[in-house]
């Protein structure tokens, strides 16, 4: 897709190019201002869907009946209009049933805005940590179709599109959910786009405290394996419903594979389940998700499993079984039985050789974070970064790198206040 123009929210045209979302659409276009003006009744505050560092999100509706999600940035600066060209590019190349797709965009003079198809069920957030936490409408089946999903979009992005891409920004919030709770992997404003050869790549750092893979939030460098460290945290959550960083008596905060390790070592599988489910869920399942979990957190990134093989690992083991099966010991590019032993899942009886790595942030950054949305980006500001410690079952992050924490609200539409989302509940029908 070309450069994105000032003129876009003219004259309204029809894009040439398929629409890469929901399927009964066949096509994105370019909405006037006016329009969208319109469709979010001026964006009025009751039909916001949620606010971040970038702008705010609108539900709105279309003459023609179409409820769409609109994206508008706040600020017109340069790293304003960068985010909004490369969300715009990446979201004009995918196409995927678990990727949220392009349905159009406007580029005005002083306007910045991209229209999504509206998903009724909003971010996995808010059923884990948000407005619809306390009703339990996740079941275990509806959590592994997200898992699974998510992670057929993930490997989509890391294998199949041309160029690779990388997100940057796996989250609970950037999983959206549609009628069905079939999960569409969303926001692309830090995606990279992966030339043809090269491996891993040294830029700031963008992403959110709790899913940032050591080497990245240390160093700045990022490869798809960032992407797969992000999912292995998701995966905690999903099954734990526990944030990725919580705040314990006294002010302390713990990472979630700081408080999942002892459980795994230990054996204690079922701990690990969200008491919400009522211990109604399906132990081999459990077993795959921990066992993928346990090899996508590891501190090294070559260590941890292409997406392609974590899928491979959610199924039970699609090649001959290999991460399926119970006690396996052989890792599908071969060799490294060292490594597989440190994660094999043990017997049915209930012993378990699994182990998991604890990572922990440095007490600066963890001080900075906003334990009320865990959903601040980090954005080092001058490049510079200093280690604490570094060590195969910690990090910090610290001393005199300036890494800074956006405290937001919320960077898509998922964790809004109550008493907001019920008139926009209302307004909806």
């Amino acid at each position: 897709m070309g450069a994105v123009t000032s003129s876009c929210c003219g004259e309204e045209k029809v894009g040439t190019q398929g629409y890469v979302g929901a399927p009964e659409s066949s096509s994105w276009r370019l909405f006037t201002y006016k329009e969208l003006h319109a469709a979010t009744n001026g964006f009025n505050e009751d039909y916001k869907l949620g606010e971040g560092g970038f702008g705010s999100v609108y539900w709105g509706k279309t003459t023609d009946g179409l409820q769409i999600a609109v994206k508008k940035l706040k600020a017109m600066n340069s790293k304003a209009e960068m985010e909004f060209a490369v969300e715009v590019e990446i979201l004009g190349r995918v196409r995927h049933k678990n990727l949220l797709g392009l349905r159009g965009y406007c580029a005005g003079v002083d306007q910045r805005l991209i229209v999504y198809d509206y998903m009724p069920n909003l971010s996995l957030l808010s059923h884990l940590h948000g407005q619809f936490a306390d009703e339990m409408r996740l079941d275990w089946k509806k959590r592994m179709d997200i898992i699974v999903g998510s992670a057929q979009g993930l490997m989509y992005l890391h294998h199949e599109a041309a160029p690779h891409i990388i997100h940057r920004d796996i989250k609970a919030s950037n999983v959206l959910l549609d009628s069905d709770f079939q999960p569409l992997v969303a926001d692309f404003g830090f995606a990279k786009l992966i030339p043809d050869g090269v491996s891993h790549m040294t830029t700031r750092v963008k992403g959110t405290l709790g899913y940032l893979a050591p080497e990245y939030a240390m160093w700045g460098k990022v490869s798809e394996s960032c992407d797969v460290y992000s999912f292995g945290i998701l995966l905690l959550e999903l099954v734990s419903g526990r944030k990725p960083i919580e705040r314990l008596p006294g002010g302390i905060k713990r990472t979630i594979t700081e408080w999942a390790e002892p459980l795994i070592s230990s054996g204690r599988l079922s701990d690990l389940i969200d008491p919400r489910l009522n211990a109604e869920f399906d132990a081999d399942d459990l077993r795959r998700i921990l066992h993928a979990a346990a090899r996508s957190v590891q501190s090294d990134p070559d260590r941890r499993p292409t997406m392609r093989q974590v899928l491979d690992i959610l199924s039970g083991g699609g090649n001959g079984g290999v991460y399926g099966r119970v006690g396996g010991e052989r890792n599908v590019d071969g060799g490294d039985d060292e490594m597989m032993k440190a994660v094999s899942y043990g017997d049915r009886q209930g012993s378990s050789t699994l182990r998991m790595e604890s990572i922990k942030y440095g007490q600066e950054l963890m001080a900075m974070d906003d334990d009320d949305s865990n959903d601040g980006d980090v954005e080092d500001e001058d490049g510079e970064r200093e280690t604490e410690t570094t060590s195969a079952s910690s990090f910090e992050l610290g001393g005199g790198g300036r890494v800074a924490v956006q405290r937001m609200r919320e960077s898509t539409y998922g964790q809004y206040d109550t008493a907001m989302g019920s008139r926009r509940t209302a307004l909806r029908g």
